[in-house]
C-alpha cells in the first residue's frame, strides 16, 4: 500500500446523549473523500477508541467502508498492550475493505524494546495485511527506539511503515536514512510534517485534516513534489491552528472546530473533556483569522 500524502485520523462524532452520531460520522467521511484526503484512518487515537463498545468498533467501520466505496484507501485501528489478544483479533478479524492496520506499541505495561520487537513480530506473524507501526511515546510511556524500528523493518515483509510521533527529528531522520527500500516514514504530528517531508517522510496521518483537509493536503503534495516555498507558506498559515488544536489534548482541539465549522457536537466521552473556553475562543479567533466561517 501506498502511504505517500496526507492520511486522516478520523474523530467520532457523539451526540449530546454520548451516544455515536453516525450522521455526522458519515458526512465527515465525505467531506474527507471530496477535499484531498489521501486515505483515512478509521479507530486510532483520535477517534477516542478506549471509549467505544465492540459493537460501535464494529458499526464505525461498516459504514466508513460502505461510505467510502473503495475511493480511497481505509486503515483500521488495531491496538492493544496484550499481544495474544491483538494475535486473535488479526487472525479472526473482518477485515473487509479494509487495506492496512495501524498498531500502536504497546501502552501502560512499558515493555522493553525486545519485547517492542517480539511483540510486533508476532502482529506481523498474524496479520492478514500489511501493518503500519505507531510510535507514541507520549501516551503509550515508552519510545520505540530507531533500531528497534529498523529491525522490524528489515525482518518483516508485512511491515511495511511507521507513524512517527515522538518528536524527535533525529531519531526520525536516523529511520529515514537508513531504512530499507520500500519502507514507508510518516509523519504523526502535523505540526511537523513539513520539515519531515523535506527530510524524506512520505506523508502525515493527521489530526488538523479533519478539519482542513483540502488545505493541509495541499501542503503535504507541494511539499512531496519539492515546492517548499508554497508549502512553506501553506504550513505557516496553520501553524497556530496546530498549536491550539493540541492545548487540552486530542482530540478536543480538532472537535472544537469542527464543532464551529457546522460538521459536528463538541462532545467528547470522558474521560476526555472538551477544550477549555479560553482555548475555544483562542480557535474560533484563529479560523476568523483564516476567513473560515465559524
Amino acid at each position: 500500500m501506498d502511504l505517500k500524502g496526507m492520511g486522516v485520523a478520523l474523530v467520532t462524532p457523539f451526540k449530546e446523549d454520548d451516544s455515536v452520531d453516525y450522521d455526522a460520522l458519515m458526512r465527515l467521511v465525505e467531506h474527507q473523500v471530496r477535499n484531498g484526503t489521501d486515505y483515512l484512518v478509521v479507530l486510532g487515537t483520535t477517534a477516542e477508541t478506549p471509549t467505544l463498545t465492540d459493537d460501535e468498533k464494529e458499526e464505525i467501520v461498516r459504514r466508513v467502508v460502505t461510505q467510502v466505496r473503495r475511493r480511497i484507501p481505509v486503515v483500521l485501528g488495531v491496538g492493544g498492550n496484550c499481544t495474544r489478544t491483538l494475535v486473535n483479533t488479526l487472525k479472526h478479524g473482518d477485515f473487509n475493505g479494509i487495506h492496512a492496520i495501524l498498531s500502536v506499541v504497546p501502552y501502560y505495561n512499558k515493555p522493553s524494546q525486545e519485547g517492542i520487537y517480539q511483540h510486533y513480530g508476532a502482529l506481523a506473524e498474524a496479520a492478514p495485511l500489511p501493518l503500519i507501526l505507531y510510535n507514541v511515546p507520549g501516551r503509550t510511556g515508552v519510545n520505540m527506539t530507531a533500531q528497534t524500528t529498523l529491525r522490524l523493518a528489515r525482518e518483516f515483509d508485512r511491515v511495511i511503515a511507521i507513524k512517527e510521533a515522538s518528536g524527535h527529528i533525529a531519531q526520525i531522520d536516523d529511520i529515514i536514512k537508513h531504512k530499507p527500500a520500500g519502507f514507508q516514514v510518516i509523519s504523526g504530528d502535523d505540526g511537523i510534517t513539513f520539515p519531515l517531508i523535506a527530510l524524506g517522510a512520505v506523508g502525515v496521518i493527521s489530526v488538523a485534516g479533519n478539519a482542513f483537509p483540502q488545505e493541509f493536503s495541499r501542503m503535504v503534495r507541494l511539499a512531496l513534489a519539492g515546492d517548499y516555498e508554497n508549502a512553506r507558506a501553506i504550513h505557516s498559515r496553520l501553524a497556530e491552528l496546530f498549536e491550539l488544536l493540541g492545548a487540552d489534548g486530542n482530540p478536543a482541539g480538532v472537535k472544537s472546530t469542527l464543532s464551529m465549522m457546522g460538521f459536528i457536537e463538541n462532545k467528547l466521552r470522558l474521560p476526555l473533556v472538551p477544550a477549555r473556553i479560553p482555548t475555544y475562543e483562542k480557535i474560533r479567533d484563529a479560523l476568523r483569522k483564516l476567513d473560515i466561517t465559524c
